[in-house]
């Protein structure tokens, strides 16, 4: 029996647009001709996998229709969610839908991952499936690179998850990577009557209530449309918390590839980083007396830029109206002003620029700085500075 994949893609996007009244939602951000979902759909072709379910919300039906078309998808289901409800009746109602068989594995994918190495990940999924029973769950680690506040974490004894940790504190991070920890990456795979069994023992409210509206969904042109009564009715719970956390049959899958959920500027500016050479264009390279930037690419109310600081190079002292900047630090120790503060940053570190900020970068040594700078704002143009100091004569 081939695997069916279901990905999950009713998520908003705030966590990087936290102040816009309209978000994007990170699954369609165009990075440069594509986007998380495209991804996903792209990897959800391989043999291993039937045709896919895709979970989401009437606000995106559309877009992921668009997806489906532009992906050359033509087998799908969708499952539409009539209110927010958390992940756990997301991943309940899509598993209750009648054309899936009772031991049909299904493979639980967020629709805002980017995974590399996929050869590896399909690998896993295809060598576990027959570990899958009635009861188990398993679910995929990925081997930590950094210690990072922005993920949960597991701890396992001989492939059991024993325990999971909830976002930490980066010094707590350390010391679960220390114990062989790692990243929860929010992907499960487990068969249909063990998603069944746990609920009816663990949540039966939300079990019922996601019953009654799969029973009672209308369905029309693939799109399944859950009923509003009875599923507004089931408890608003991540999977996590309703499951996971109750069950104590649950195997991990450890992975070390290159994973990102992009859920943060710093996540999305070292992805350009990392793939630079792909977005680099001469034409878009600009001198300044400071060194030079390079844009690399110009979203949707963002744009990413590196800047190279030439050594003894100085920025001016600077605020901007309508954008604010988060930097990623790749390269040399810049020396950074923000309003009243000063201090030397080192590779890999990040800083966020707020709004209307008073900001420098100084580069006081010999060999140069590189940082990738996202600027995320309503006009993302250079005469939106304000020049407070310049050693270049630049303030009027």
């Amino acid at each position: 029996m081939k695997i069916r994949p279901v990905i999950l893609c009713g998520g908003a996007g705030t966590r990087l647009w936290p102040k816009a009244k309209k978000h994007q939602a990170k699954q369609f951000i165009d990075f440069g001709n594509w986007t998380l979902l495209g991804k996903t759909l792209e990897r959800v072709k391989a043999s291993i996998f039937d045709a896919p379910i895709i979970s989401t919300n009437a606000k995106y039906l559309r877009q992921v229709k668009q997806h489906l078309k532009k992906h050359k998808i033509r087998k799908f289901k969708i499952v539409l969610e009539p209110a927010k409800r958390n992940t756990a009746p997301a991943i309940l109602s899509t598993a209750l839908i009648k054309d899936i068989p009772k031991e049909q594995p299904l493979m639980f994918l967020a629709a805002d991952h980017l995974i590399e190495k996929v050869s590896l990940f399909n690998k896993a999924i295809k060598k576990n499936q027959k570990k899958l029973t009635q009861n188990n769950i398993f679910i995929f680690g990925i081997k930590p690179k950094m210690p990072s506040s922005e993920f949960g974490y597991f701890l396992t004894k001989s492939e059991k998850v024993t325990r999971f940790v909830e976002k930490p504190k980066e010094a707590k991070a350390k010391q679960i990577i220390s114990k062989k920890g790692y990243w929860n990456s929010g992907m499960f795979y487990l068969r249909k009557d063990s998603i069944i069994n746990n609920f009816k023992k663990y949540q039966p409210n939300i079990f019922q209530n996601c019953n009654k509206a799969v029973t009672k969904a209308k369905y029309k042109s693939n799109v399944y449309y859950l009923n509003k009564q009875a599923f507004t009715k089931a408890t608003a719970k991540s999977f996590d918390y309703a499951i996971l956390e109750k069950t104590k049959d649950i195997n991990a899958i450890k992975l070390d590839i290159p994973w990102s959920d992009l859920g943060s500027w710093k996540e999305i500016c070292k992805m350009y980083g990392r793939n630079k050479r792909h977005y680099f264009k001469k034409k878009n390279v600009f001198h300044r007396p400071w060194g030079s930037y390079v844009n690399l690419f110009n979203g949707k109310e963002f744009l990413i830029k590196e800047l190279y600081v030439k050594p003894k190079g100085i920025l001016s002292l600077q605020k901007h109206h309508h954008r604010a900047e988060h930097w990623v630090v790749t390269q040399g120790k810049p020396k950074i002003t923000l309003n009243k503060k000063y201090f030397t940053m080192k590779p890999d570190e990040t800083i966020f620029i707020p709004l209307g900020a008073i900001h420098r970068i100084e580069n006081p040594y010999k060999k140069p700085v590189k940082i990738i700078e996202a600027q995320v704002g309503s006009i993302l143009k250079e005469t939106d500075i304000v020049r407070y100091q310049d050693i270049y004569g630049r303030v009027k």
